[in-house]
């Protein structure tokens, strides 16, 4: 027969309960999102390889162009290696350029003729230039179709 009144500040109690649980709440998630949980370090997609003219390493940088002329580098390491990361997906066109002063291949015309010439820095790691056709997509007559994930592609080059 008689009810119970709630007392005049319980409503306010509940109501601070779930604001501070919402609350909570929210700070996790921002927190999770802030840390990168379950993200991975590094490129996810990645070409290696190496870049051969006659079956000798090239200096210089390969360049991997896609659709809407997004574009990504690798400087070719003295043994011809070299690795894109997070390259274009899809067909690319490709693009090998000498640096100034490299070993001209065999019939070549120089790369960098009226710049320095590097160092030798000793270690007999003679990498040539490539020929000037590679160094413009629309010459070089190279492409490739990158696919999700890491692969390897080896480019040959001709003189």
């Amino acid at each position: 027969m008689f009810r119970a009144l709630p007392s005049p500040g319980a409503g306010r109690h509940l109501s601070a309960r779930v604001f501070c649980g919402v609350s909570l709440a929210l700070v996790i998630t921002l927190l999770g999102g802030v840390s990168g949980c379950g993200g991975s370090k590094g490129a996810k997609n990645s070409v290696s390889g190496k870049v051969t003219l006659n079956g000798q390493p090239v200096a210089g940088i390969v360049t991997f162009t896609g659709s809407e002329n997004k574009t990504a580098s690798s400087p070719i390491a003295l043994d011809g290696s070299y690795v894109i990361q997070d390259p274009p997906l899809g067909s690319v066109k490709i693009t090998v350029a000498g640096p100034v002063g490299a070993t001209p291949a065999a019939g070549a015309p120089p790369v960098g003729k009226d710049g320095p010439a590097m160092p030798d820095m000793g270690g007999g790691n003679k990498a040539a230039a490539a020929p000037a056709k590679y160094g413009s997509a629309a010459t070089s007559n190279l492409s490739y179709d990158v696919k999700p994930g890491k692969q390897t592609y080896d480019i040959q080059l001709t003189p």
